[in-house]
């Protein structure tokens, strides 16, 4: 068939369904990753300015570590007895006491344990990049396994079904191709689909096919960016022009993978549970923490900063400085008296977090492994429990802890709003109806709702377009000589990046004016 491009687009367009640019979507092919910058190097011009960090999670520690390399003089205040902040493993013996006082024990066996938090690594974050400096050992965390399922209730014909994703997934790649071929007769389409599928198929192809509310395609962020996204500041990258149709069919190309920017690269995870990068960096700035101080006031002086805050004996204490970085989430600092402008204050009460939370089991045997042949991977559901994560390692071992359940939003607050033993049954009822083994080789469990969670209240910071247009530039910037920093700060908001390089943004910025 002759046809012009044109004439195909106009034919399709007629369908309703913008197929074509579904088809384009197809070929999202990335741009090659943007080289990586030298290596972060402040330069040596302390002169013995003295720097308070309030928070000892990544991003504190991170700062403290880059400008000890430049002679500043660094004190960190951590209200809890760790490090590490949302960076967090759970091992047996460990305890978890939330905002209720209600305390949880893990026990899990040795050996065993689980990320409440960060759980994963993309191959271009930085955190990689810490992670050889400080020789952190890494194994693969396998993210997309086409091998695990999607399990939906009250969803037609398939309802109640374990469905693996590879099936769902190249079954859905035909309709789309057979959909395309038909669309070239305008008249076949009528005869296949009714007014209502359509309209599903149209929202299907939006969301696939990334389409604007036009139902255009234009690019997304998902093929890769011409200029890259920087983690900290106020650049959120540009992402690359879409190829041309007759590029891609000339290329035979064929998607695979996730479609999101930061879920298609290989993922990797410290051998032996997130912790080992807090702990890596606590090895580097241990001596500089004073845990179990909690912040009770944040001013400003005629000369820096000063910061009373509470020590591990209930005794009030006060500790001045040239400059302060503030790492606390938002939620918190927002309780926190302080000398803040009322435009830093305004922002730093807009911005919502995340509501989520997981749940680890621990099993007898390995049976995802041994009955299913799944090895790593991610079930989705339309349960409250949302998803299933197989763990990415002891891969043929006897036992295993299973994240039982990732949930977001009022899933997640009504999920987390429960007492742990009733989470737990909640995970097991609904988890059983796609692993029947539950009942058989359940051992214990231990739950995380990150909004009661003391010195988080949230997850990550979740900002829309207006608010990040409004109050992000205001949060980024000094109020007199106190810095902001996190994954708060960042455009990679929940994952440990973002706080990473925010790190390094107030950093470069201290150490210019310290210049």
């Amino acid at each position: 068939m002759n046809m012009k491009r044109r004439d195909f687009i106009t034919s399709v367009a007629a369908s309703g369904g913008s197929a074509y640019a579904a088809m384009v979507a197809l070929g999202l092919m990335e741009q090659p990753a943007a080289a990586r910058p030298t290596k972060f190097q402040l330069s040596k011009n302390a002169r013995g300015t003295r720097v308070i960090i309030l928070g000892a999670g990544l991003a504190g520690m991170a700062s403290a570590y880059e400008l000890n390399k430049a002679g500043y003089q660094c004190t960190l205040l951590e209200a809890r007895p760790r490090a590490g902040g949302r960076c967090w493993t759970l091992r047996g013996g460990d305890q978890v006491t939330d905002t209720d006082g209600v305390t949880q024990t893990a026990s899990f066996a040795k050996g065993q344990y689980f990320n409440p938090g960060p759980a994963r690594i993309p191959q271009h974050h930085v955190t990689l990049d810490y992670c050889r400096e400080l020789g952190v050992p890494l194994e693969a965390f396998t993210n997309l396994n086409r091998q695990a399922y999607f399990y939906n209730e009250n969803a037609g014909p398939l309802s109640s079904q374990k469905v693996r994703a590879r099936s769902a997934t190249f079954d859905m790649y035909g309709y789309i191709s057979e959909l395309l071929a038909k669309a070239v007769n305008q008249s076949a389409l009528d005869d296949t689909l009714s007014a209502e599928d359509k309209e599903r198929l149209v929202s299907f192809l939006r969301s696939w096919g990334a389409l604007n509310s036009n139902l255009q395609y234009t690019g997304s962020s998902r093929r890769g960016y011409d200029v890259q996204a920087q983690g900290a500041g106020t650049a959120s990258g540009q992402f690359a022009p879409p190829y041309d149709l007759t590029s891609l069919l000339q290329l035979g190309f064929s998607p695979a993978g996730d479609f999101g920017y930061d879920q298609q690269m290989m993922m990797f995870q410290p051998v032996g549970g997130m912790d080992q990068i807090a702990r890596a960096f606590e090895r580097q700035v241990g001596k500089q923490i004073r845990f179990e101080s909690k912040v009770e006031e944040i001013r400003k002086t005629t000369e820096g900063v000063r910061v009373v805050y509470r020590d591990r004996t209930g005794v009030e204490r006060q500790i001045v400085g040239d400059y302060c970085i503030c790492t606390i989430p938002l939620p918190v600092l927002a309780t926190i008296p302080s000398d803040f402008s009322p435009q830093m204050q305004e922002a730093i009460a807009s911005v919502a977090y995340a509501v989520t939370g997981k749940i680890g089991l621990q099993f007898s045997r390995r049976f995802w492994e041994e009955d299913e042949d799944l090895y790593g991977g991610i079930t989705n559901t339309n349960q409250q429990i949302t998803q299933i994560w197989y763990p990415s390692y002891g891969y043929g071992g006897r036992k295993g802890v299973i994240v039982g359940y990732y949930n977001f939003g009022n899933i997640a607050a009504s999920v987390g709003n429960l007492t742990p033993a009733d989470r737990q049954a909640l995970a097991l009822a609904q988890g059983g109806k796609i692993h029947s083994q539950y009942t058989t080789h359940f051992e214990t469990a231990v739950s995380i709702y990150w909004s009661k969670i003391p010195y988080n209240l949230g997850g990550w910071a979740s900002y829309t377009t207006s608010v990040r247009e409004q109050y992000y530039p205001t949060l980024n910037q000094p109020d007199g000589n106190i810095y902001l920093a996190g994954e708060h700060l960042s455009y990679l908001t929940g994952w440990m990046a973002g706080a990473l390089e925010s790190a390094r943004l107030v950093t470069s910025n201290i150490n210019q004016r310290s210049a």
